[in-house]
C-alpha cells in the first residue's frame, strides 16, 4: 500500500487534466489489467461537489470542485483508482452526522453522510487509499445576509447564529473525525481543509453616505473600487481599486473564520488528520497591499476575488470557489499527499 501510494502521488507537482477518464464519474473504466482499484472518497459539501453559478447566477454542482481536480491529477499517476464522490451541497456539521438535509435525502439512502462513509469504508477496507473531508462552513448558513457588493448597507450578521455554529463545530467535528479514522484502514490517508473568508469582499462595498454626496455632487465620474449602476467592465467583473467598504463586518467575520479553522486544526491534529491550510493558501490574515499589486488590494481580499465568485459582478457574489479557486485548494491538498 505504501509503495502504491507513493507512486500514486510522485506526478502532482503539475495541474493536468486527464483526457482519458470516462464514464459519468470520471474513473475510466476498469484500469489497468489485474488490478483491483483503489478509491479515493470525498466528502463534505458544496465545496466538495463543486458548486458554481451559471451564467444566470443560479447554483449547481459542476465537475470543476477540488475534489474533481484532485481526482483528475491522481489519475493521471495510477488509472486504476476509482473516486467516490460522496459529498452534498449545504451539508453541515449536524446534517454530515445525523442527516436531515433536504439537499441529500436521496443520497444516502436514508442514512447521513457520516453513515454512508462509514458503510463504505468497511466494505472496501484497505482500498481506500485516500479520504478528503470539507466541512463546517455551512454552520453560519443563514447567518449572513445581504451579500450584495453593489447595494444596501453590505453583510448583516445574526451573532447568535455565529456563536451556534461555532459551538456545533466544537462538539460535532470531533465526533466526526473519530468515527471517520476508526472506520478507516490503517493506511488509509486522511486529509481535511480550513476554510477562507469570502467575506473579505464587505471591503468592496461602496460607501453608501459618501455615494450619496458623489451622485449629489454631479459628478458622472465613479471613483476607483466603487460598485456603480453602471454595466460591469468586459472580462470577469471584478471590482477593483480603492477599499472603502465595511470594516466591522471584515473584522468581525475575521475573527469568527480564525477561530473557526483553529477548532478544526486542533480537532483534525488530535486523530492524526492532515490538514490543507487553505485560509492560509488565501493570505486570510494578510491585510498588507502587496508592492506589485495592480488593484491596489490587499493580498487577502484579492485571493477572494481571484478564487470565489464573491467578486464577480455578473454573476455573484458567491462564496464557492470558482475553477482557478478549485485548482488552487486541490494543490494545497496535493501538497499534504507529497
Amino acid at each position: 500500500m505504501r509503495t502504491r501510494w507513493a507512486a500514486l502521488t510522485a506526478a502532482t507537482a503539475t495541474i493536468l487534466v486527464a483526457t482519458a477518464c470516462g464514464g459519468d464519474d470520471g474513473s475510466g473504466g476498469d484500469g489497468a489489467s489485474g488490478n483491483e482499484p483503489g478509491y479515493y472518497l470525498s466528502l463534505g459539501d458544496s465545496l466538495t461537489v463543486g458548486v458554481q453559478p451559471d451564467d444566470n447566477g443560479t447554483l449547481q454542482e459542476t465537475r470543476d470542485g477540488y475534489t474533481d481536480v484532485l481526482y483528475r491529477n491522481l489519475y493521471d499517476t495510477d488509472s486504476t483508482l476509482q473516486h467516490e464522490r460522496m459529498g452534498c451541497g449545504g451539508e453541515d456539521t449536524t446534517s454530515f452526522l445525523r442527516g436531515g438535509n433536504g439537499q441529500c435525502e436521496d443520497e444516502y439512502g436514508g442514512a447521513s453522510q457520516m453513515e454512508a462513509a462509514e458503510d463504505f469504508l468497511d466494505e472496501h477496507g484497505d482500498r481506500v487509499e485516500l479520504v478528503t473531508l470539507t466541512i463546517g462552513g455551512n454552520n453560519f448558513t443563514g447567518c449572513v445576509d445581504d451579500l450584495d457588493i453593489e447595494e444596501g448597507d453590505g453583510p448583516t450578521v445574526d451573532v447568535d447564529c455565529v456563536e451556534d455554529g461555532l459551538e456545533r463545530i466544537g462538539t460535532e467535528l470531533p465526533e466526526i473525525t473519530e468515527r471517520l479514522s476508526a472506520a478507516a484502514g490503517e493506511d488509509t490517508r486522511i486529509v481535511a481543509m480550513t476554510y477562507y473568508n469570502p467575506f473579505l469582499a464587505a471591503l468592496l462595498l461602496e460607501d453608501e453616505e459618501e455615494a450619496e454626496d458623489e451622485e449629489g455632487s454631479g459628478d458622472e465620474e465613479s471613483p476607483e473600487g466603487k460598485a456603480t449602476d453602471e454595466e460591469p467592465p468586459e472580462g470577469d467583473g471584478e471590482v477593483e481599486g480603492e477599499l472603502p467598504g465595511d470594516e466591522d463586518v471584515v473584522e468581525y467575520a475575521t475573527g469568527v473564520l480564525e477561530e473557526m479553522n483553529e477548532s478544526m486544526r486542533e480537532t483534525y491534529a488530535a486523530d492524526g488528520i492532515d490538514v490543507a491550510d487553505v485560509a492560509d493558501l488565501f493570505d486570510s490574515s494578510d491585510f498588507d497591499v502587496p508592492e506589485n499589486s495592480e488593484t491596489g488590494m490587499p493580498a487577502n481580499v484579492q485571493a477572494i476575488c481571484d478564487w470565489t465568485w464573491m467578486c464577480d459582478t455578473a454573476v455573484g457574489p458567491d462564496i464557492h470557489t470558482n475553477k482557478a479557486g478549485a485548482q488552487e485548494i486541490a494543490g494545497a491538498f496535493e501538497d499534504q499527499l507529497r
